[in-house]
């Protein structure tokens, strides 16, 4: 559904112009026209009208009555990895403690495993008020009917208000196909969460292929459902003395396994440090010029304790690096300590997945590259050259 002007009502200050991302409106005599083959109903320049000049045609949709309008609490999916909670699920508590208390709410956490242990209590410490345990046997490794169905079942008994899990590998297999059985929306790979004053969540994530941001809110279905990049939030500091509530609940049967797990082997290649994990990364871009170059970043990388080796979407893309190891929007969203930008020009898909580094050092021989934008430091210069340059000073400091 195309927008429509109030060509009365418009008062032609072009403020609808400057946020359309199509460039679908322009001004005929003083006013507002929008090209309606053009448009794409985003919405964008309905809000940003100050007399209201804008809607949809044909007004707007009526709401339909939906069934699953209720619930409380935000619950936070944990995940595991080797036998214990991923850094996403500490960091994902941590934001929503924040969000629940602007709801007058709890949050809580979920956790499905082959056993407890002391994960609960650990849950806890990162902020969960209460811990929905379900434990057996068959859900040692992660399997989508199984989880699904527990999940499912976890949520239509205890009914919460919003679900948020990460945007890792099984966090984006696990989200739609809950948010499926329960008729309910999702809203993938967010940057940003926060609650608005009519008490329902807020998921900011990138939009139009990265050229927008869009916030959005399920103010009808519930669960309200939204994955979130790992280092998009800073987890809190584990409180062992907190306490709170432990709940174990057992699916009824259901779901069968239609997959069987005959082995698990270690990914062949890449960085044997997650790039998600590390706290010094070296990444490249096009501008490093082949992918020979790419042993100067792995022998830099190599300096530093907990160094990895990343890239843009184009050395990806070229077969340079693997696409674990890609940064951005359609890759990974990383925050290290320190991250070198080489040769990287800084498309905005790229500043997404790094822009919160502690300290981002770029190198890049165009002075008017996006990544200087971002930069705390930035050397003007052939990558080439600086590289070997950087290195040997970085090696005689150590000695």
């Amino acid at each position: 559904m195309a927008m429509k002007v109030d060509r009365e009502q418009c008062i032609g200050c072009e403020s609808c112009m400057a946020v359309c991302p199509v460039g679908a409106i322009s001004m005929v005599d003083g006013k507002a026209m929008i090209d309606s083959e053009t448009c794409i109903s985003c919405g964008a320049c309905v809000g940003e009208c100050p007399v209201e000049a804008i809607a949809p045609e044909g007004g707007a949709a009526e709401k339909k009555e939906v069934a699953n309008s209720q619930g409380a609490d935000l619950w936070v999916i944990a995940e595991l990895e080797n036998g214990e909670p991923m850094n996403v699920t500490y960091e994902l508590l941590g934001a929503t403690t924040e969000l629940a208390a602007k709801a007058g709410e709890k949050c809580c956490a979920v956790l499905v495993a082959a056993e407890a242990g002391d994960i609960p209590q650990k849950l806890i410490a990162a902020g969960a008020e209460k811990v929905y345990v379900v434990a057996d046997a068959k859900y040692a490794d992660y399997n989508t009917e199984l989880y699904t169905d527990a999940v499912c079942q976890l949520v239509e008994t205890y009914k919460p208000s919003a679900l948020v899990l990460g945007a890792t590998a099984d966090g984006r297999d696990l989200a739609p196909r809950v948010a499926a059985r329960l008729h309910t929306g999702l809203c993938a790979d967010c940057t940003a969460i926060d609650m608005t004053e009519d008490k329902l969540v807020a998921w900011t994530r990138p939009a139009l292929g990265g050229n927008i941001y869009a916030t959005i809110v399920c103010d009808e279905h519930r669960p309200q459902m939204g994955t979130v990049r790992p280092k998009v939030f800073k987890a809190l500091a584990a409180d062992p003395s907190r306490t709170g509530e432990v709940i174990t609940f057992t699916p009824a049967a259901g779901a069968e396994s239609k997959v069987e797990l005959l082995k698990k082997s270690a990914l062949s290649g890449g960085n044997t440090i997650k790039i998600e994990d590390a706290e010094v990364i070296v990444s490249g871009g096009r501008g490093m010029g082949s992918q020979d170059k790419f042993a100067m970043l792995e022998e830099l990388a190599a300096l530093f304790e907990n160094g990895a080796v990343a890239g843009s979407r184009a050395v990806v893309d070229e077969g340079w690096l693997t696409h674990s190891q890609q940064v951005g929007q359609s890759g990974k969203t990383v925050a290290p300590h320190i991250y070198f930008a080489c040769g990287i020009s800084g498309a905005i898909q790229h500043l997404a997945g790094m822009k919160d580094s502690d300290i981002i050092i770029a190198i890049n021989k165009d002075a008017s590259a996006p990544i200087f934008s971002v930069a705390h430091y930035g050397i003007v210069g052939d990558v080439n050259v600086i590289l070997p340059k950087l290195i040997a000073k970085i090696k005689a400091y150590k000695e």
